[in-house]
């Protein structure tokens, strides 16, 4: 909300957006934490892909918000509007978009006020900066050092390090090999995202937290799938119109693109939804969930930096699209052999299964 004022009052957006940004890691602990909470362990999965399925399909419903909000029709309607007495000085598309998300962000406050007060009460927290730091690195090392954490703590980091890149390499690859415009190509990210939410959701039905490592496979696979990704472009088939939604058309060579990258995220959703619920019940464990997930954030943050800079570093050497997804996909399934092959090194020297499930000391 206050991202948002201070955008509206004419500030510099990435001012705005850093606000925002800091409020929203600041957030993220405490979302993700209180299920521990509120539920017993065998819970959590279910909860991650509710979670998870409901965040994706708020990003895709405020994607279009914001494109509805902007357009020129809802626009003019928003700013003819008179309010008496009060003079807001909105002018401009942009200004009342921002007023409405800022309506959205108090509605979202007012529906927080409703969640329960678990019971839950932990000791007064540092407020010194060295020794915060000094606590989050106990954190960082405790977590990384845990045999069941360090795994699912390396596939959350690899899941969103891939997935912010995974982003920018679709969009390149729908201009060069499906010849689509920039605008289109980012209707593929939110064809990705539906996969996610129903990998997600699917998650959650089907799979139990004392079984939540048997899907690290499923990473491997992703990246196999990705790698299929570069072999694919829409010169394969006919460009033959099936089915038009207003002046969206869905033509038959662009069909195998919409189920890879379905597939691509539905087993993104399925293999990151239980390892994020393993992360959550081993932190509440050994420190405390939110404790857990602010280092989570920490790690995914680092990811994303990372190989984004190396996609960066690839486009400025002016390599081809289907040799970065290639990479991309290949990189992606060794890292999850190499954490398949770490997990089962560790159940070898000391068998860990026995605890998931346990209550915090």
């Amino acid at each position: 909300f206050v991202g948002c004022v201070v955008m509206l009052f004419g500030s510099h957006p990435l001012l705005a957006y850093a606000i925002v940004g800091l409020g929203a890691a600041a957030y993220s602990p405490a979302k993700y934490g209180i299920l521990t909470e509120l539920l017993p362990p065998e819970k959590l999965v279910a909860a991650n892909g509710w979670i998870e399925g409901l965040t994706v399909g708020s990003i895709i419903l405020g994607t279009v918000l914001g494109g509805v909000l902007i357009s020129k029709s809802v626009s003019q309607s928003l700013l003819g509007f008179d309010m008496p007495i009060l003079e807001t000085s909105i002018d401009t598309a942009a200004e009342s978009a921002i007023l409405i998300i800022m309506m959205i962000y108090v509605l979202a406050a007012l529906i927080n006020l409703r969640i329960p007060d678990t019971g839950a009460r932990y000791e007064s927290q540092k407020t010194n900066p060295i020794e915060l730091v000094k606590d989050f690195s106990i954190c960082f090392k405790t977590l990384w050092a845990d045999r069941l954490g360090q795994i699912s703590l390396a596939v959350t980091t690899l899941f969103w390090g891939a997935g912010a890149t995974l982003q920018f390499i679709v969009i390149k690859w729908a201009q060069v090999a499906l010849h689509m415009t920039l605008s289109q190509g980012a209707i593929l990210q939110a064809i990705s995202a539906v996969g996610v939410a129903g990998g997600a959701v699917w998650a959650a039905w089907r799979i139990p937290l004392r079984s939540s490592l048997k899907v690290l496979p499923y990473g491997i696979a992703m990246g196999l799938v990705v790698c299929i990704m570069a072999i694919y472009n829409s010169d394969m088939l006919p460009n033959t119109t099936i089915w038009t939604i207003g002046k969206f058309e869905i033509s038959l060579n662009l069909l195998p693109a919409y189920f890879l990258l379905i597939l691509v995220g539905w087993l993104a959703g399925y293999f990151v939804v239980p390892m994020n619920a393993l992360l959550q019940h081993r932190g509440h464990v050994l420190m405390s969930a939110g404790h857990s997930i602010a280092v989570q954030n920490f790690n995914e943050n680092i990811s994303v930096l990372m190989m984004l800079l190396i996609y960066s570093g690839l486009i400025w050497l002016d390599a081809s699209i289907q040799a970065v997804i290639i990479g991309f996909g290949v990189a992606v399934s060794a890292i999850m052999w190499l954490v398949i092959k770490r997990h089962k090194a560790n159940q070898a020297e000391y068998d860990s299964m026995h605890l998931i499930g346990e209550h915090k000391h």
